[in-house]
């Protein structure tokens, strides 16, 4: 099923009413979510429609780019908003993503790295946002997806109840860490390059509060490119020589590392069979590689022996193809 390219027919109100009734309308970005991005040009200047459909709500976006805004990140400004309609129009941040950048230029890889961990580094010495925790129970829900979407596409029958216990074992054994903004979607296609040097940042409107891991796991672990081993130590030892954690952070960093991947591997067999996007069962067997590195630390023995039984090595790839 191909993606509708168009967006709503309120948009053009909503533009016209914005003052961009004469804009030209060009697809931007189709988001894994329900929401679609394009590009409106008028008149020599350009801004971002969001075009987010209920159950999207534009003012958890509206409400993290201002707190982002005000302790100085580079969160798009709002030009115009309708939270009822399900639109908003944001700055134009171009089109230099760190992804395509990254790609077209191997030599930049470490310092743009570095930049994405030094700006996460900053993120985290502000107080958390007030947003909703990242609990044990939200952590569990996603990592089921697992089990709800990729297990079932492959109709295996697995051990729900040991796949549960095993997750709380090794999340009871993590040392205490402060609790920070999770943003949630920290990777190269999510962060631009900006004419001032910033980091640009995107999709942060679903950011909790939880531990200061995942975010690093979301920048290293990246289920949309291949970030180097050889790149992912570094940066890992850079944080780590700059917030001096000790080993029970390597450890956090391989559980979420675990849960991320695991939950991805449900998403995007949920965004295959049942949203029609099939180029996203295309990723998850480079996801698979992250999580089995990730199932080989001894913090996560029991999780692994739990993968061992369940779901062997032939089942573990795109679920289009193995299905």
């Amino acid at each position: 099923m191909a993606a509708d390219l168009n967006p709503r027919d309120a948009a053009v109100p909503f533009l016209t009413d914005a003052g961009w009734g004469e804009a030209q309308i060009l697809p931007l970005a189709v988001d894994a979510s329900f929401r679609r991005y394009y590009r409106v040009i008028e008149a020599g200047r350009s801004a971002v429609l969001m075009d987010a459909p209920p159950p999207e709500d534009t003012r958890k976006f509206a409400h993290m780019a201002a707190w982002l805004g005000e302790r100085g990140f580079a969160a798009p400004a709002i030009l115009a908003d309708d939270a009822a309609a399900g639109f908003m129009l944001l700055e134009d941040f171009g089109d230099m993503r760190m992804r395509e950048t990254v790609d077209a230029a191997p030599e930049s890889e470490g310092r743009l790295y570095a930049a994405a961990v030094d700006q996460l580094l900053r993120l985290q010495r502000h107080e958390p946002a007030p947003v909703p925790p990242y609990d044990r129970a939200f952590i569990l829900r996603e990592a089921n997806l697992l089990i709800e979407w990729y297990c079932d596409a492959l109709g295996l029958t697995v051990d729900t109840e040991g796949y549960v216990a095993a997750w709380n074992a090794a999340f009871d054994a993590l040392p205490d860490m402060p609790v920070v903004t999770v943003l949630r979607d920290y990777h190269a296609e999510n962060l631009m390059l900006l004419d001032d040097a910033r980091l640009g940042l995107l999709d942060f409107q679903d950011a909790l509060a939880g531990h200061p891991a995942y975010d690093l796991v979301s920048l290293l672990q990246d289920a949309r490119r291949d970030v180097p081993a050889v790149v992912e130590a570094s940066m890992l030892a850079r944080y780590r020589e700059s917030t001096g954690v000790g080993d029970g952070f390597d450890a956090a960093y391989h559980l979420f590392g675990a849960q991320r991947n695991a939950k991805i591997l449900g998403i995007f067999t949920r965004l295959w069979r049942r949203d029609g996007k099939p180029r996203y069962g295309a990723l998850c067997p480079r996801v698979w590689r992250y999580l089995e590195r990730d199932l080989t630390h001894p913090a996560l023995a029991g999780v692994a022996r739990w993968f061992d039984l369940n779901i062997p090595s032939p089942k573990r790839g795109d679920p289009q193809e193995l299905a």
